[in-house]
């Protein structure tokens, strides 16, 4: 999520089905993970806020892809698994990676430097959105239906209630805003591109990820020192905060992500989209004071709910 970045898991692990017993043996270790992994994602938009304080967006950006790279090249290590392989899969790789980190972590950064990071929250659940229009264009088999429409508008009649719309959008910074939806927007082209460039390549999901996590942190590495100054100084809690973005919010949450697809299904799992936005607004209000306003938890409601009918698909044996 990601998002969000939000920041969402590029590959799907693959879902064995557990036998019942197992099933009963990890149902609350699952429940728990469910959450731990809604609470890591939803303080995601609120590390980015503390960490430009004292960085430039591309260097949080750069330092939540490096540090987010380390988490998993450890779990690599630990579990002897080799990174990708072919200049094909790297090149494949790292078109991904501009698309679901590069881009959209950056137009995050950028966006909270001027709104609210509960608005950032709120413009990441679009992201289930963009991606029901664009698959419409995209990919033939995935055939729309008059529920999935229906949550396609009532899905940005909630955008349009989140930035007051009848007031003008008074009050609501247009650039950050603006930076925030194409970063949402950014994670369902590069999904749309990893679907069909990359399933089916040999290697596991954390290897993969962690390949395309070090090519991102190349792009912007490079994009750093030529767009931006080192830094003077290193103050305490933004480089904190983008510690955690990285290895908590990005390595360890990705990892986390696949034992819960594994698990209990890629359903199930990406349910915790839906989370991510309340728990980014209420981080947002009473950790670093941001104020609310009626149109913001009623506009990300009705998002939410739009976002929830784009997701559904007809009842086995029923047409689509």
């Amino acid at each position: 999520m990601s998002a969000p970045t939000a920041p969402r898991p590029t590959l799907t692990a693959p879902s064995p089905t557990p036998t019942t017993t197992t099933r009963r043996g990890v149902l609350l270790d699952w429940r728990l993970r469910f959450a731990i992994l809604s609470v890591v994602w939803g303080f995601s938009f609120l590390l980015i806020k503390v960490g430009t304080e004292a960085y430039a967006p591309f260097q949080v950006a750069m330092g939540r892809v490096m540090f987010g790279a380390l988490a998993l090249l450890a779990v690599l290590l630990v579990r002897r698994e080799p990174l990708p392989r072919g200049l094909r899969t790297w090149g494949h790789l790292s078109v991904a990676a501009l698309l679901l980190n590069t881009a959209p972590f950056s137009l995050f950064a950028y966006a909270e430097l001027s709104i609210p990071s509960s608005l950032a929250g709120i413009c990441n659940a679009t992201s289930p959105l963009w991606g029901m229009a664009l698959s419409l264009v995209a990919l033939s088999e995935d055939r729309p239906t008059r529920r999935r429409f229906a949550g396609l508008g009532l899905g940005f009649l909630g955008v349009l209630t989140v930035l007051g719309a009848w007031q003008g959008f008074s009050g609501v910074d247009a650039k950050g805003t603006a930076f925030a939806l194409l970063a949402s927007l950014c994670y369902p082209i590069g999904w749309i591109y990893v679907r069909r460039t990359l399933a089916g390549t040999p290697g596991s999901p954390v290897a993969l990820t962690g390949g395309q996590l070090m090519v991102s942190t190349l792009q912007l590495g490079l994009i750093s020192a030529l767009f931006t100054s080192a830094p003077a100084s290193f103050p305490l809690w933004p480089t904190l905060s983008v510690i955690a973005l990285g290895a908590l919010g990005t390595g360890m949450a990705l990892q986390m992500q696949y034992g819960l697809v594994s698990e209990v299904g890629p359903t199930t799992a990406q349910m915790v989209t839906y989370f991510i936005p309340v728990i980014a607004t209420t981080a947002g209000v009473l950790v670093l004071g941001e104020q609310l306003h009626w149109n913001t938890p009623v506009g990300a409601a009705i998002v939410l709910a739009g976002a929830a009918l784009t997701q559904t698909r007809p009842a086995p044996g029923k047409p689509a």
